[in-house]
């Protein structure tokens, strides 16, 4: 059994990933999310592969990888603690130099690599956000990563369409708090023209996962 410390929510979300646990329990209310292909259980109810939900005061089991998103409970209003992580967190723009960011308010922790999975929270202030639809990732170190969005703070949606139109949409999925929308890539980690949007100001969660064998930056 294995817990790590993810550092990049502080002082806002203490992280944490979990490894190889039959039993856990969880002390207050956080979002866990299953990373693991094993499905984990919550008493009767079992979570599958790249599934979340909010939990409180319960236990966990057969835990053979998961990410527990904690502190859900510990700011007095949302409006509060999304100014602060502003004036915390750079702009993704200032970070990751895509045009289609320029002039948007939507702002990115550090990133956190754990092996093969990258995670990144991002705060997205702007309503419309407008980040544009869009295929690929250039910000990915490599070719066929997988990414998933948790939602954290607010309300907000997933798009996906068949031509870079919004007009062409064919999937929205609404993402409250605890949800991680479907897996959009193919076998191959090809995505169709998709965009996250914003229906409140929000915080969501970037889990990035490299093809096997693959190594992360700078390891």
């Amino acid at each position: 059994m294995s817990v790590e410390d993810i550092t990049i929510g502080d002082p806002f979300f203490p992280v944490k990933l979990i490894k190889s646990n039959k039993n856990i329990f969880v002390n207050g209310k956080a979002i866990v999310l299953n990373l693991s292909n094993t499905p984990l259980k919550i008493r009767q109810q079992v979570l599958g592969h790249l599934q979340s939900v909010i939990v409180v005061d319960t236990a966990l089991t057969d835990v053979q990888c998961a990410l527990l998103i904690e502190g859900l409970s510990n700011h007095l209003s949302d409006s509060d603690l999304l100014k602060k992580v502003c004036m915390k967190w750079p702009t993704a723009f200032e970070v990751r130099k895509e045009e289609r960011l320029r002039g948007v308010e939507h702002y990115m922790s550090p990133k956190q690599w754990v092996g093969r999975i990258g995670l990144t929270f991002y705060c997205s202030m702007s309503v419309p956000l407008k980040v544009g639809l869009h295929k690929d990732h250039p910000f990915c170190p490599l070719p066929g990563f997988r990414e998933v969005h948790t939602q954290v703070v607010g309300v907000g949606k997933m798009q996906q369409c068949y031509q870079k139109d919004i007009r062409s949409l064919y999937i929205e999925e609404f993402m409250a708090p605890g949800v991680t929308h479907m897996p959009m890539y193919d076998a191959d980690g090809n995505y169709p023209w998709h965009q996250y949007e914003t229906v409140t100001p929000s915080i969501f969660m970037a889990i990035e996962m490299l093809p096997d064998g693959a190594s992360p930056p700078n390891s």
